[in-house]
């Protein structure tokens, strides 16, 4: 995840002070001395929508085999042991779940700061004052466009309404809320113009995510924009966060799944602003990049753990069966016990980039989705062998 906002402007805001954290060099676990990783629960496969992105597969019915009620307050009282800072409940539609509330409680009573990924449908005025008495940290709701190309990719008429329905009673309530917003070439075109929904409905965070390869995503390979398409959807990102900061408007814009994007603005940085442009470096370094299997964790709906919501084809354990800070701790299995130390093991233009301090290899799940190797290059880095300084032969 790379704060644009950050970057360019040098706000500070709650995920800045996790992401790009100061901390001993002390590393126990793939995390800070002390703390556990956040942690993206998807604690429901169900779903009222049926997104053709969706990582989940999931559809609107009842799913075997779901962590109890029992076994999740359980779960949580491990992860709040832990020192989990973040705990993400995301599904399928995690409030299709009927003890969510409960759960969220449950995770503010460990201290652990509870935030939700949905898809804002059913989000009443009263479910956002809910969510608000919790403490829930921040509502992410999910857009794929405006109204036509949302309800297209949501698989359901009415969709793009209710969200926005959604993301209105979270301002009403004053309940932090963000868009995200998946970029492809369905939708690219209308960036633009969700920065002017962002305005218009008083909007506190917009995460743009870049398309990773998995679950139905997986089908969306030949969707994803070109490397030239990304480079250019993140200069109007640029530009459109420098516009709104002159015109006095505090907006945090992040990007999510591509570590080359903060490279990309460390080079345009450099040309204009060296001394911003020096910041910016020291900021990467601290986060070091990709943080699968390292400070980001992923449970699934069934107990099972993964390096993130992305790889739940590499299972590391269930906490049906082991607490999540014991799986998490032991690195006997190779690709966790990789990732953790994963640069001797990349392939291709990764092993010879001279951004990988900064980087840390990117995406893994594209890696292996598109070549089969989970330790080869990631296909949706966009920048140039000249950029990266790849060796000739490789060139």
């Amino acid at each position: 995840m790379i704060s644009v906002t950050k970057f360019l402007i040098g706000s500070d805001n709650f995920g800045d002070k996790l992401r790009y954290r100061q901390t001993s060099k002390n590393i126990v676990n793939g995390t800070s001395e002390g703390y556990g990783p956040v942690v993206a629960w998807n604690m429901t496969r169900s779903c009222n929508l049926k997104c053709i992105h969706c990582y989940m597969d999931s559809e609107c019915k009842k799913y075997d085999g779901e962590l109890t009620h029992k076994e999740a307050v359980d779960f949580i009282g491990d992860l709040g042991a832990f020192k989990v800072p973040v705990l993400l409940f995301s599904g399928g539609e995690p409030l299709m779940r009927e003890d969510f509330f409960d759960l969220a409680k449950e995770a503010a009573k460990h201290k652990i700061r509870p935030t939700i990924s949905t898809n804002g449908t059913l989000i009443t005025r009263k479910v956002a004052q809910k969510l608000k008495d919790i403490g829930v940290g921040y509502v992410g709701i999910s857009l794929d466009g405006l109204k036509e190309t949302n309800d297209k990719f949501r698989g359901q008429s009415g969709a793009f309404d209710l969200a926005v329905r959604g993301i209105e009673n979270c301002v009403a309530v004053g309940q932090k809320v963000g868009l995200r917003f998946t970029i492809n070439k369905h939708n690219h075109r209308e960036l633009e113009d969700i920065f002017k929904l962002v305005e218009e409905l008083k909007i506190d965070r917009v995460c743009f995510y870049h398309l990773v390869y998995c679950g139905r995503g997986n089908e969306m390979m030949k969707e994803d924009i070109s490397h030239e398409e990304s480079r250019q959807a993140l200069d109007l990102i640029i530009d459109k966060t420098l516009d709104m900061h002159s015109r006095g408007l505090n907006k945090e814009i992040l990007t999510v799944d591509n570590h080359a994007d903060g490279i990309y603005i460390y080079m345009k940085l450099k040309e204009i602003d060296p001394k911003r442009a020096e910041e910016v470096y020291n900021l990467m370094k601290i986060n070091g990049g990709n943080r699968s299997g390292i400070a980001f964790a992923n449970v699934d709906s069934l107990g099972n753990v993964h390096p993130d919501q992305f790889t739940q084809n590499h299972t590391l354990g269930n906490v049906k069966e082991r607490q999540f800070s014991e799986i998490w701790k032991d690195q006997s299995h190779p690709i966790l016990g990789g990732l953790k130390n994963r640069k001797p093991l990349l392939k291709g233009r990764c092993s010879v980039c001279k951004w990988l301090e900064v980087c840390n290899g990117n995406f893994r799940a594209r890696a292996e989705a598109v070549t089969g190797d989970y330790w080869e290059s990631d296909p949706a880095c966009y920048l140039t062998n000249d950029e990266i300084a790849i060796q000739k032969e490789l060139a």
